[in-house]
C-alpha cells in the first residue's frame, strides 16, 4: 500500500490546544477517515511546532476527496485551520508532502529477491 508523508507547521502558542484536540478527535471524524481510505494515519508534534504526518492509503488523492465530501471534515477543517502558520487553505489541503528516500521492508525485500535469484 502506498505510504505518504507530509508536514505542516502548527503555531507554537496553539501547540497544547492542538495537542489536546488529537487526543480525542470525534467519533465520527475517526470513522469519516477509515471509511475514505485513510490507514495506519499518524501525526507527530515537534515542541517547536513542526507537524509530520504519515498515512497508508490505496490512492491519497483519492481518500483527500471523498473526506472532501463528507460534513464532518468541513467542521474539523474550519476548526483546525487557525492551528497552523502560513497556511490560506484548509489543512488537509495545506499537505507539504515528502519524497521517501528509503523504506527498510522494500529494501529488504529486494535483497530476499536477488538472493532467490542466485
Amino acid at each position: 500500500m502506498p505510504r505518504y508523508c507530509f508536514q505542516l507547521q502548527v503555531k507554537p502558542e496553539r501547540i497544547a490546544e492542538y495537542r489536546e484536540r488529537h487526543a480525542a478527535v470525534w467519533p465520527d471524524m475517526l470513522r469519516a477517515l477509515a471509511d475514505t481510505g485513510w490507514r495506519n494515519y499518524s501525526l507527530f508534534l515537534r515542541p517547536d511546532g513542526l507537524l509530520i504526518g504519515y498515512v497508508e492509503s490505496d490512492d491519497l488523492t483519492a481518500a483527500q476527496a471523498a473526506m472532501d465530501a463528507t460534513d464532518v471534515n468541513h467542521r474539523w477543517q474550519a476548526e483546525m485551520g487557525s492551528f497552523f502558520a502560513a497556511l490560506d487553505v484548509p489543512p488537509d489541503q495545506g499537505f507539504l508532502l515528502l519524497d521517501e528516500v528509503f523504506h527498510l521492508e522494500d529494501q529488504l525485500a529486494a535483497l530476499d529477491t536477488k538472493d532467490t535469484d542466485r
